[in-house]
C-alpha cells in the first residue's frame, strides 16, 4: 500500500511539472510543433538515466523511493503518450515533415539524454 501511495504522489508531482513546463514552452514558442512535449521527454529521459544510477547502481534506495521518483515523478512527467497523439495528429493534418521530425528528434534526443544521464551520474 505504501508503494502505491508513493507512486501516486510522485505521479501527481510529475504530471503537474509536465503541464507547467509544456505550457511555458508553448507560450514562449508558439509554432505548430510540439516543442514542449519534446523538451519534457528529453529532460525526463535525462533524469531517468541519472535516477537509475543513483537509486539502482549506487545506492540501495528503498523500493518506495525508487518507485516515487522513477515510476511516479518521472512516469508522470514524461509524455510519450502525448508524443504519439501529437505525431498522429500531424500525420492526419498531412504535415509529414513535421511528424517525421517529431519522431526522429524525440526518439534520438531521448536516447542520447538517457545515455548522458547514466554517464553523468557514473562520473560523480
Amino acid at each position: 500500500m505504501i508503494l502505491m501511495l508513493a507512486i501516486a504522489a510522485g505521479g501527481a508531482i510529475g504530471s503537474v511539472l509536465r503541464y507547467v513546463l509544456g505550457v511555458a514552452v508553448y507560450r514562449a514558442t508558439p509554432v505548430p510543433f510540439p516543442a514542449g512535449t519534446l523538451l519534457v521527454n528529453v529532460l525526463g529521459c535525462l533524469a531517468v538515466g541519472l535516477a537509475y544510477v543513483w537509486f539502482v547502481e549506487r545506492a540501495a534506495a528503498s523500493p518506495e523511493l525508487r518507485a516515487f521518483v522513477i515510476v511516479g515523478v518521472l512516469g508522470g512527467f514524461t509524455t510519450f503518450s502525448t508524443f504519439s497523439l501529437e505525431t498522429i495528429v500531424l500525420l492526419m493534418q498531412q504535415s509529414y515533415g513535421r511528424a517525421a521530425l517529431n519522431v526522429i528528434a524525440s526518439v534520438g534526443l531521448c536516447l542520447l539524454a538517457t545515455g548522458a544521464g547514466i554517464a553523468m551520474a557514473r562520473q560523480t
